[in-house]
């Protein structure tokens, strides 16, 4: 509880909905050691595409998945910069990426 009433963490519903998405946990899990991170954040550098690829993953990035991370607060979007930070919230899910990135080589491939 905090002195402006209790406090509501993001729920494991929650939770497993934002990270059902590959790019969103990509970009989260990216943010654990590069924050701010603005050398084009909306694209996950271990990934390739086809020009046309890119320009879709793109307009979902700006118009879907970024908003949702956006709006859980687990990042801060600055879209004049286009530079996306941790959010007041990101803590609450650390330890879970943090899981996830330490078993990478554990999980299926398309997990993160």
């Amino acid at each position: 509880m905090t002195a402006d009433g209790p406090k509501h963490s993001v729920s494991l519903d929650a939770t497993l909905d934002i990270l059902s998405n590959r790019y969103r946990r990509r970009l989260l899990v990216a943010l654990l050691e590069h924050n701010p991170q603005d050398d084009d954040p909306q694209i996950p550098a271990a990934l390739t595409f086809t020009d046309e690829d890119l320009e879709t993953l793109r307009i979902h990035m700006t118009h879907t998945h970024l908003p949702k991370l956006e709006k859980a607060e687990l990042i801060e979007w600055d879209r004049d910069t286009n530079t996306i930070r941790t959010g007041p919230r990101f803590d609450e899910i650390r330890p879970l990426l943090e899981l996830m990135e330490n078993h990478a080589n554990e999980l299926p491939d398309d997990w993160l």
